[in-house]
């Protein structure tokens, strides 16, 4: 056993002088020539180990960064499949199974349509030529969908798991791939721009994509696999719902298999009530956190419950109308004056009927200009619950003009 740790141990320190090297300028040719020489095989695991090390002896984050398709070139057919996904990962609407089917039609359309479409616009220039390259081109902005469900839901999950560096180094090629989609359909409407260098943009941002499906199943996925839950894949198969997908319909339900209850239980994460705490499907609050934060938020919150009683209302420093707590427990009529108590009484009507399900108002008041909102709260079968009212004071939105990308000082 010593042995091995041993032996793992001079594998991962090898790696990094390799990974060092690179960063000191060494020619990818250099490095592989070393690599290939010195291992037969290498798991991802260990090109993680590595990263991270370098991050944690100092090196930044965007050098890491900026050799991650170095990385690619030199570990590419190098990667053990030792972490292959057991058969219920490969079944419709399990995680890994959708994000997999996503990769595969990103690769449909880089080679099928996209090289296609984008040889024939440089062989006839025409119109329909231009057309269907820039159908093409715009279909690849669905990947941000592919990517907002990699970076919120996976990355997350892997460094609750101690795996810090991957996430950090693929999210910043996320990044330069996205702004890689934005420059092909840019460039691609700009008259001005030469087509050479258009299709150049256009490859590039291809070829990214294609290296980052590479490292999304070399090196993410069998992570994933080794380390998540039943419980984990099912929640995050939740979640993929709430986000979308890439260039896929239909994605089908999936629920884990369990041997028996206890393993069910244990693969069920629940948020468990806890004494001063509020317990919420989507996180846990202190009660002071919960108040404090709804009192911090820019605007008034004032819920009504489905009886019409004022169950509560939120103490901002900027109140725009007075509340007081004795409203608490009032009839939501009374709590307006009579030239415009049928107004709430319609919206609230309207929302109870189903007919609405939520309703604005904006108006002057003196150097304000106040937006009132009314929602119709639901439960997930659609039952009316009550209405919440939510009033801000927008001059200063409107006001707003121009980017502001730095922070204050």
């Amino acid at each position: 056993m010593s042995e091995f740790i041993n032996n793992r141990e001079h594998r991962q320190k090898v790696l990094k002088e390799l990974i060092q090297q690179l960063h000191d300028g060494k020619s990818v040719d250099e490095v592989k020539s070393q690599f290939e020489e010195t291992f037969k095989d290498v798991s991802a695991n260990e090109i993680s180990a590595a990263e991270q090390a370098l991050i944690m002896e100092g090196m930044p984050v965007t050098e890491i960064q900026r050799l991650c398709d170095v990385h690619a070139s030199v570990f590419k057919g190098s990667i053990e499949e030792i972490h292959a996904p057991q058969k219920e990962s490969e079944m419709p609407g399990h995680p890994l199974n959708t994000f997999k089917e996503e990769n595969r039609a990103l690769e449909e359309l880089i080679v099928s349509e996209l090289d296609d479409s984008l040889e024939n616009w440089l062989e006839n220039d025409d119109a329909a030529s231009m057309w269907k390259l820039k159908q093409d081109v715009s279909l690849l902005s669905e990947i941000n969908l592919h990517y907002v469900k990699k970076e919120n839901i996976f990355f997350p999950l892997m460094e609750k798991y101690g795996i810090t560096a991957p996430p950090k180094v693929m999210w910043g090629v996320d990044d330069e791939i996205r702004q890689l989609v934005k420059e092909s359909q840019t460039w691609l409407n700009d008259k001005n721009r030469d087509k050479n260098d258009v299709a150049a943009k256009i490859r590039e941002t291809g070829s990214r994509i294609s290296e980052m499906i590479f490292k999304e199943e070399e090196i993410m996925l069998p992570m994933l696999i080794e380390n998540l839950t039943q419980g984990e894949w099912k929640q995050a198969a939740e979640d993929f719902k709430e986000i979308g997908y890439c260039l896929i319909e239909d994605v089908p339900d999936w629920t884990p298999v369990f041997k028996d209850d206890a393993e069910k239980a244990a693969n069920t994460p629940a948020l468990t009530d806890i004494e001063g705490q509020v317990v919420l499907p989507s996180g846990v609050f202190k009660i002071e956190e919960l108040a404090r934060m709804l009192d911090t938020l820019p605007f008034d919150i004032t819920f009504v419950d489905k009886n019409d009683k004022v169950k509560y209302f939120s103490q901002s420093e900027e109140r725009i109308f007075p509340r007081s707590k004795s409203i608490i427990g009032r009839e939501v009529a009374n709590c307006h004056p009579p030239k415009s108590v049928h107004i709430v009484e319609k919206i609230v009507e309207d929302f109870k009927s189903g007919l609405k399900n939520h309703e604005d108002f904006w108006i002057n008041m003196g150097q304000s200009f106040v937006l009132i909102r009314y929602f119709a709260v639901r439960s997930d079968s659609g039952e009316y619950l009550g209405t919440v009212e939510v009033t801000q004071n927008i001059k200063p939105i409107q006001e707003i003009s121009g980017e502001k990308r730095l922070m204050s000082e």
